[in-house]
């Protein structure tokens, strides 16, 4: 005999438990031990895109929890963390998202850990210590802002819809993304650009923006903000038909979401 049955509510309960630790952990090192002289430690697509000593650090210290308490699973970290596993559980690692605000010291910058099971995302956790704000969802049980359910604002009408983006790190893409945000900007009431895809994804759930799309974004980006969206009642996506990706991400309430997935498209935002 197995407790196969019950083993997913228990496993879940577990997984978010050591997504908040090390979640907690990481944000707590990341802005109590900020370097006055913080620099750029290296570069990835571009010269704009950093990475700075405590990105990688972050990860070090996350991926060594795991590592001790869930020594089967698998691990995929932005900067460089890659482990196959053996359990079926994959943790998917942003050890500081939003390194230019942390670089530039803004506070808009989160450590974003979401936990994959059998390649379904169970559980996101993106925390957010400069604004003492942890956002947290378990699949198919709402979404929360520190120990408050959240959700979505009710759709308006696009012309009213604040809408948050972001940009990529090449030139060229850059350019085009604000040509579209050129042509966007006369049918919504604003544009905010916050730094953090993740963070962006929260605030659609608890309300903050009516909408989120940007292109470009990976896998660690918008993991566990996503879950947390969609757990609060957003949708999310990305070209039509097909799940979010890094072609394109977008994250709305039902009626604004089709909205601006039918505008972005007339807009050809998916194309550099």
């Amino acid at each position: 005999m197995t407790d196969q049955p019950e083993r997913p509510a228990g496993l879940r309960a577990e997984l978010l438990e050591t997504a908040l630790d090390a979640a907690r952990r990481a944000g707590d090192f990341l802005r109590d031990g900020r370097p006055a002289d913080l620099g750029v430690a290296a570069t990835k697509s571009s010269a704009v895109d950093v990475v700075t000593e405590m990105d990688i650090a972050s990860e070090k210290l996350i991926t060594g929890l795991l590592a001790e308490r869930r020594p089967h699973d698998g691990v995929l970290g932005e900067e460089g963390a890659s482990v196959e596993g053996t359990s079926g559980v994959q943790w998917v690692i942003d050890p500081l998202d939003g390194t230019v605000n942390y670089l530039y010291g803004l506070p808009s910058w989160a450590v974003s850990i979401a936990v994959r099971v059998d390649g379904e995302t169970v559980v996101g956790v993106v925390h957010a210590p400069v604004r003492g704000e942890t956002f947290r969802a378990v699949l198919g049980e709402g979404a929360f802002l520190n120990d408050r359910p959240v959700r979505v604002r009710p759709a308006p009408e696009p012309e009213l819809a604040l809408v948050g983006t972001g940009f990529g790190y090449l030139a060229e893409r850059r350019a085009k993304q604000a040509d579209v945000l050129r042509e966007l900007i006369p049918h919504v009431r604003d544009i905010r650009r916050g730094g953090s895809a993740a963070i962006d994804l929260c605030d659609v759930a608890v309300g903050r923006l009516d909408a989120y799309y940007e292109r470009g974004l990976n896998a660690w980006d918008y993991a566990a903000g996503d879950l947390i969206a969609r757990e609060a009642g957003a949708l999310t996506g990305g070209l039509p038909g097909e799940p979010l990706s890094t072609d394109l991400t977008i994250a709305a309430p039902p009626g604004l979401f089709e909205a601006l997935q039918t505008r972005l498209e007339a807009l050809g935002a998916w194309h550099d």
